[in-house]
């Protein structure tokens, strides 16, 4: 085993948390190296692309960084286009939310920041929505992405343009530390080598994976399965946004269908009866029209989720050990802020309050101090 020394900061994990990080930090200067095991494999390429802090009834702290990241979009997003020459399929198509009634429409969280729509101004909205919904929530400020077809793709192009380096294929196999100093990772090369890797600084954002590097964060996974449907160009032009199921329309009449929830699952890959007969069933009770809309793609991923359900960002335990991790449904509306907070954090700027509270709301021990305070 022959160790190797370097100065840059390693990104453990090559998703989206991980590639908009590489980004931001090699745009500042920074020597960036990113270790990944299979990319293909990040929750940013399985995603639906949602920009929706408001139609997902987001509350308290998770909210507020959800705006914060939803007003850094549309910057960060022109940042990545203009330095990788490809579009990321930003829309603010605005999102539709369903209810059953009308007294559930009023009880939604977010209820509030939203356009009150009555049945027939849903149906408007959304035409052929089933009837059986009687109202709905329009929030225009909400959105869209194509992170699986463009996003990811232009974050890749963007940091190969500033420098990034890639071990595609490597899995990190431990962190080491000594004395509370994080002093570099070992990991297996994609030729199967086992090497040591020096580093002062990382970022650990390994998505689902993270809890077996780093146990002091209490990440797990959920299964999330999906498909594609063929729908005729401009057939919907909101997103519709279900009880436990969705639908994304893209620009060429590609709709995105999901997601199932299987907190049960670990780490199962692969489709399952159950749950394609679920996001099938659910696609009907919203939009039956779109059943006879062909088929296209079906696939699974791992989403990160913390017993919050809120990321963990910020320092770790170890001293040059970031984290940026646990993301849960909102990886692809927070990849902005946590590149944006992260960066800041590592660069030595200052932060401002609101960054500060934020990452005071996000950090890693948060759930010890929960647990003490209930004993």
């Amino acid at each position: 085993m022959a160790p190797s020394s370097t100065n840059k900061v390693l990104i453990l994990g090559g998703g989206l948390i991980g590639l908009s990080l590489a980004h931001s930090l090699a745009k500042k200067g920074k020597s960036v190296e990113v270790l990944s095991r299979r990319r293909h494999e990040a929750a940013g390429f399985v995603a639906a692309g949602m920009l929706a802090p408001h139609a997902e009834g987001l509350k308290g702290s998770l909210l507020d960084l959800g705006q914060e990241s939803l007003r850094e979009i549309p910057k960060w997003v022109q940042t990545i286009e203009e330095d990788s020459g490809i579009t990321c399929g930003l829309r603010d198509c605005g999102i539709v939310v369903p209810f059953l009634s009308i007294q559930d429409r009023n009880l939604y969280p977010t209820a509030s920041l939203g356009d009150p729509l009555t049945q027939d101004q849903l149906k408007k909205e959304v035409p052929g929505i089933a009837s059986k919904w009687k109202s709905g929530l329009l929030f225009r400020q909400d959105g869209q992405i194509d992170n699986r077809r463009r996003l990811m793709r232009a974050l890749e192009k963007a940091c190969v343009e500033f420098g990034v380096s890639f071990q595609e294929g490597s899995e990190v196999l431990k962190i080491i530390s000594n004395k509370n100093i994080f002093e570099g990772v070992l990991i297996q090369t994609a030729e199967g080598k086992i090497e040591t890797i020096k580093a002062k600084e990382a970022i650990l954002c390994s998505g689902a994976w993270s809890k077996n590097l780093f146990n002091e964060v209490p990440i797990f996974p959920v299964k999330g399965q999906m498909f594609s449907i063929q729908g005729p160009k401009d057939a919907l032009k909101r997103i519709i946004f279900g009880p436990g199921i969705y639908l994304v329309p893209r620009e060429d009449g590609l709709i995105v269908v999901g997601a199932t929830s299987e907190k049960n699952a670990g780490f199962k890959e692969g489709l399952t009866p159950i749950g394609q007969y679920k996001l099938q069933e659910g696609l009907t009770s919203l939009l039956p029209s779109a059943n006879n809309w062909p088929h296209m793609e079906r696939w699974w991923g791992f989403r990160p989720c913390s017993p919050d359900e809120g990321p963990i960002i910020g320092i770790s335990s170890l001293k040059g050990l970031y984290l940026g991790t646990g993301h849960h449904r909102n990886g692809v509306l927070l990849a902005a802020i946590t590149a944006q907070l992260l960066t800041k954090l590592i660069c030595e700027e200052t932060l401002e309050t609101k960054e500060y509270n934020l990452l005071e709301a996000f950090k890693w021990n948060r759930f010890q101090t929960i647990e003490d305070k209930s004993k």
